[in-house]
């Protein structure tokens, strides 16, 4: 059987998804540093630059390369999920603009996990995460990176039975 890991959600009082939550801070301090060192005002980051951090260093990674999703305001995050990651069904107080940038990046709309309703977006895919809209998402056998815009303060909201649903991604077509 194949480990999957779930990506917590903000509201959750888990000591995995307060760790998560943790993090935040941490990555937007990081921001704002790797920010402060341009004299121009722009932000400039490579790949490599990227804060990514994960509660134990396991499981989906989280970074803010602007902003701030519990302000006010325009942000954007990155968010990397290892092979088999997902999240459980949830919803999102506001609109949320996803890019995938790289790998690919399985979606599925709906209270029920149903891993052979995922719809697998390729690198370069857009998808809008409408608020309120229940979703569900995540890496199949490869890692998938997703770069997420929105505007905060942004709220993620459980949806259905809690616990980490097991199973596989089905393979792209």
């Amino acid at each position: 059987m194949r480990h999957v890991c779930t990506l917590p959600m903000e509201n959750d009082v888990t000591p995995i998804s307060a760790a998560i939550r943790g993090t935040i801070p941490l990555a937007v301090a990081a921001c704002l540093t790797a920010a402060a060192q341009a004299d121009d005002g722009f932000i400039r980051m490579t790949p490599e630059q990227v804060p990514f951090k994960s509660p134990l260093g396991v499981g989906p990674q989280q970074a803010i390369l602007f902003g701030d999703p519990s302000k006010p305001g325009v942000y954007v995050i990155r968010v990397k999920f290892p092979p088999g990651a997902h999240s459980n069904p949830h919803f999102h107080s506001q609109d949320r603009h996803a890019t995938v940038i790289k790998g690919v990046w399985w979606n599925g709309v709906g209270e029920e996990l149903d891993f052979n309703k995922a719809v697998p977006m390729q690198t370069g895919s857009y998808v809008l995460h409408p608020a309120g809209a229940v979703h569900w998402d995540g890496a199949g056998d490869e890692e998938a990176i997703v770069q997420i815009i929105g505007t905060g303060p942004v709220e993620t909201v459980p949806v259905g039975p809690t616990g980490a649903p097991t199973g596989y991604w089905p393979k792209p077509k």
